[in-house]
């Protein structure tokens, strides 16, 4: 069993790390089975987050603006994780945001990964629901709030722990890290005559855009413009 590592948890606007944000970080470094460090940090989307996304999270969209940005938030996380390798439920998930940030900003970030997802899956093939809730409830695990970054890291922490204890005749491979791959582009911010553009659009048109222009990227930017334009017409001079 590996004893030193990083449980990792994130929260997000939604599925997809091409379009949607990173919410929340938390994270609980353990050396040698202990906990040793904590990071927890909200961060600004720069974008409304959704009723549903509220409701699953308890973050309203109050909460969420008082949140870090991204880029400063990405870099903190990053230098607490070091070179260690990450563990979490659906891991992959979370990577892809890191990975997809990280790649946007020229940071490097490759890892190895413990998935208990999948050691769920081998060990419980007959349990019809194995998320992350589910293990929780069966292990009768403590949970101070669901859905919520550093919360979700802690369980899946302990998550961890009981199944290799429960399962110690299991092939010690099924509780090592693996390498962690998910292959991004970089995503360019907004142009300055995208910007200038846009801003005109919204201002002519009288829309009320419900994110931060400044936080889109340059193919999120030209998305818009051509919804914008295509629904309400170009700027009649």
């Amino acid at each position: 069993m590996v004893n030193t590592y990083i449980a990792l948890d994130l929260e997000t606007t939604g599925l997809n790390p091409s379009r949607d944000r990173i919410l929340e970080i938390g994270a609980v470094k353990v050396v040698e089975g202990q906990i040793a460090d904590t990071y927890e940090n909200l961060v600004n989307p720069g974008r409304s987050i959704g009723r549903w996304i509220e409701e699953l999270t308890g973050i309203t969209e109050e909460m969420a603006r008082t949140g870090r940005d991204t880029g400063e938030a990405l870099r903190e996380l990053l230098e607490f994780c070091g070179n260690l390798p990450l563990l979490g439920h659906n891991i992959i998930f979370d990577y892809s945001f890191i990975k997809q940030n990280a790649v946007n900003l020229n940071l490097e970030f490759e890892r190895e990964g413990i998935d208990t997802l999948k050691i769920a899956r081998a060990l419980f093939p007959e349990m019809e629901h194995r998320s992350l809730q589910a293990l929780v409830s069966y292990y009768q695990i403590p949970q101070e709030q669901a859905h919520r970054a550093a919360s979700d890291a802690l369980s899946a922490m302990e998550l961890y722990r009981r199944m290799r204890e429960d399962f110690p005749d299991s092939p010690e491979e099924l509780f090592k890290p693996k390498p962690l791959v998910y292959s991004v582009k970089k995503q360019g911010p907004i142009t300055p005559a995208q910007k200038g553009y846009l801003n005109d659009l919204l201002k002519y048109h009288k829309i009320a855009l419900e994110m931060s222009v400044d936080s889109l990227t340059k193919n999120e930017a030209s998305r818009i413009i051509d919804r914008i334009i295509l629904e309400y017409g170009r700027i009649q001079r």
